[in-house]
């Protein structure tokens, strides 16, 4: 019998056909691995073959295209770690799906950068390092390719650690490290340092603290009421209108102010005009809204569920119009010396901006996902009442710290504000007397309807939360519950490390690049 004719045993070729299902489905999966990547490398391709269009034959025009793609590498690492703070909470509330969150915040970012991103950038981080210290066009290019990959590189390397960082900061860091090197320490403007070095802790306690005073404000005089929905139809509009109201005044100050300059008093009254305006519109609609609802918390939550989806969708606006400066700034700054001029300001071209816009949208859809996730729901769990008191502490405490002259970090107070929310709860759970009081008239209420002939536990926890023993290990349940440990030490420890970490990484870069060069 030949070969071609022999018969195969029925499990040899059931094998085989194992086999080639089983290679079919790793390179599928393979294939899923390598999609976010491989579209993120053709951005930055997009983004070189851009500027080339622009810059081709000039003098130092190849480092300048060779900036655009950083640029762009660093707008893509923008969105996939920064931008999880502002949708992060809607998210985990369920307010919006991840997916639709991730649009919204796509659009919204964009429109931000372009439409309010600001003609004017200044190129040398707001006066890290003094302009001339690095006069020498060549110097500057270093410097800020350096600044670049270093905040780029770190703050790729924070997303695939979990932890959302400020790229606000990496940038300055970046700026002073390889300022440092080509200038030494005496080119860096220290008072500016101090000034950010104390916004580490000043900005997320504070954000912290609103969020949980917010919500101490919200469960006192709603939730904790024995008509919930009346004090919903009184107080609800109220908030909502002061989301407005503050983010106005943020947009005003922050987005608009980067077009045109306004005054404290022109804030102001935008601020009270929106107020106004929208405590008119959702008075009438929560009205509306809460017709029939049941006198429970489920229904309070969906009064707050399309405020939550507008307020994601402002911040991210914001965030767009204010960090897009964090990408395109360091390249409008070698733009400019290409040019041979070299200034604290620089006029950035449109299709720069461009570049830095999409790439933070582009860094969002890729690879925003696994940080929306920690941020919005694996520090402690959200529902629309407490991711809103995150979203109206976040606009309220950039406020205070931009009329304070305080350079601030939307990531830390936004996540210092999820923080905030996680820790009262924690308190609240144990020693909050007017929850336990809350709880006890509701057992009271629930005996006296089921006729129960014994009364129902108010509490699972004593007041005190020293208490040891088996009740102690309940309390550290609640602990563990509420806020992850693990999250705020990998966060707290990159938020510390973040500038330093980025100076280093952009002084060993500039030294690289001078050895190259």
């Amino acid at each position: 019998m030949s070969v071609a004719n022999r018969k195969i045993p029925k499990r040899i070729l059931d094998k085989d056909l194992d086999k080639f299902t089983n290679v079919e489905e790793a390179a599928r999966f393979l294939g899923r691995g390598l999609f976010a990547p491989g579209l993120a490398l053709l951005f930055l391709a997009s983004a070189a073959i851009v500027a080339s269009f622009y810059v081709f034959g000039e003098p130092r025009g190849a480092m300048v295209i060779a900036a655009a793609a950083i640029a762009g590498y660093m707008a893509l690492n923008i969105g996939a770690n920064d931008v999880a703070n502002n949708v992060g909470p809607a998210v985990g509330a369920r307010a919006i799906t991840l997916g639709g969150a991730l649009i919204m915040a796509a659009v919204a970012e964009t429109a931000g950068a372009l439409l309010a991103g600001g003609r004017v950038v200044e190129t040398i981080a707001s006066g890290i390092i003094f302009p001339e210290t690095v006069s020498d066009p060549d110097i500057l290019v270093r410097v800020m390719v350096a600044a670049l990959v270093a905040s780029a590189s770190w703050i790729h390397l924070s997303t695939w650690l979990h932890a959302p960082v400020s790229t606000t900061h990496a940038i300055v860091g970046g700026v002073v490290g390889a300022g440092a090197a080509a200038a030494g320490l005496s080119a860096i403007n220290w008072s500016s340092m101090g000034a950010i070095t104390a916004s580490w802790v000043f900005s997320p306690v504070l954000g912290g603290a609103i969020a949980a005073l917010l919500l101490a404000f919200v469960e006192t005089a709603i939730i904790y009421k024995d008509d919930k929905i009346a004090a919903a139809r009184r107080w609800v509009p109220l908030l909502i209108a002061s989301m407005a109201g503050a983010f106005a005044a943020y947009l005003a100050t922050l987005g608009i102010g980067k077009v045109i300059v306004l005054e404290t008093p022109t804030v102001a009254t935008i601020g009270a005009g929106f107020f106004v305006s929208a405590w008119v519109v959702f008075h009438r609609i929560v009205a509306r809204q809460s017709k029939g609802l049941e006198n429970r918390n489920q229904s309070l939550r969906r009064l707050f569920v399309i405020p939550l989806v507008i307020s994601a969708g402002l911040l991210s606006f914001a965030h767009g119009a204010n960090d897009v400066a964090n990408a395109v700034g360091p390249l409008a700054a070698i733009i400019s010396a290409n040019a041979g001029a070299v200034s604290t300001e620089a006029t950035v071209p449109f299709w720069v901006m461009l570049i830095g816009a999409l790439g933070i949208s582009v860094g969002l859809l890729l690879f925003g996902p696994r940080l929306i996730r920690i941020v919005g729901a694996e520090i402690t769990k959200l529902n629309p009442l407490r991711a809103f008191c995150i979203a109206l502490s976040t606009a309220f405490t950039v406020i205070v710290a931009s009329w304070l002259g305080l350079p601030v970090s939307t990531t830390h107070i936004a996540v210092g504000s999820v923080f905030g929310v996680g820790f009262y709860r924690e308190w609240s759970a144990i020693s909050s007397i007017r929850r336990r009081a809350y709880l006890h008239r509701k057992s009271e209420l629930l005996r006296n309807e089921a006729a129960l002939p014994e009364p129902v536990v108010a509490s699972p926890v004593p007041a005190d939360p020293r208490a040891g023993g088996k009740k102690g290990s309940q309390q550290e349940i609640i602990r563990r519950r509420l806020v992850r440990r693990a999250h705020v030490r990998t966060i707290v420890a990159a938020w510390v490390t973040t500038v330093p970490a980025s100076a280093g990484l952009a002084a060993l870069f500039f030294y690289l690049l001078g050895i190259v060069s």
